[in-house]
C-alpha cells in the first residue's frame, strides 16, 4: 500500500494535499514508507482528521453502477381438472 491509496481510503484528496502542502506530503510519504499503516494512523490521527476536513475527497460518480432489477415472483397457477 502506498500513501496515495492510504489517503484515498481515509477520504483525503492526495492531489490537493500534495499541491497545497507539499512539505507535509513529502514527510508523510517518508514516514509512511517506514511503518505499518495502522501505526501511521495511530501516530498521525489528529493530523489526519484535520486534513480530512480540509482536503475532503469528492466522490466520483461510479461508471460501473449496476441498476437494481426488480425480482419477478413466479405466479402459481393451480392445476385442477
Amino acid at each position: 500500500m502506498n500513501l496515495r491509496a492510504y489517503l484515498i481510503g481515509k477520504k483525503i484528496d492526495p492531489d490537493r494535499l500534495k499541491s497545497n502542502e507539499s512539505d507535509l506530503y513529502k514527510s508523510f510519504n517518508i514516514i509512511f514508507s517506514q511503518m505499518h499503516p495502522d501505526s501511521f494512523t495511530a501516530q498521525k490521527l489528529f493530523l489526519i482528521n484535520k486534513l480530512r476536513r480540509k482536503y475532503r475527497l469528492e466522490k466520483e460518480p461510479e461508471e460501473n453502477a449496476v441498476k437494481q432489477v426488480k425480482k419477478v415472483k413466479p405466479k402459481i397457477v393451480p392445476r385442477l381438472k
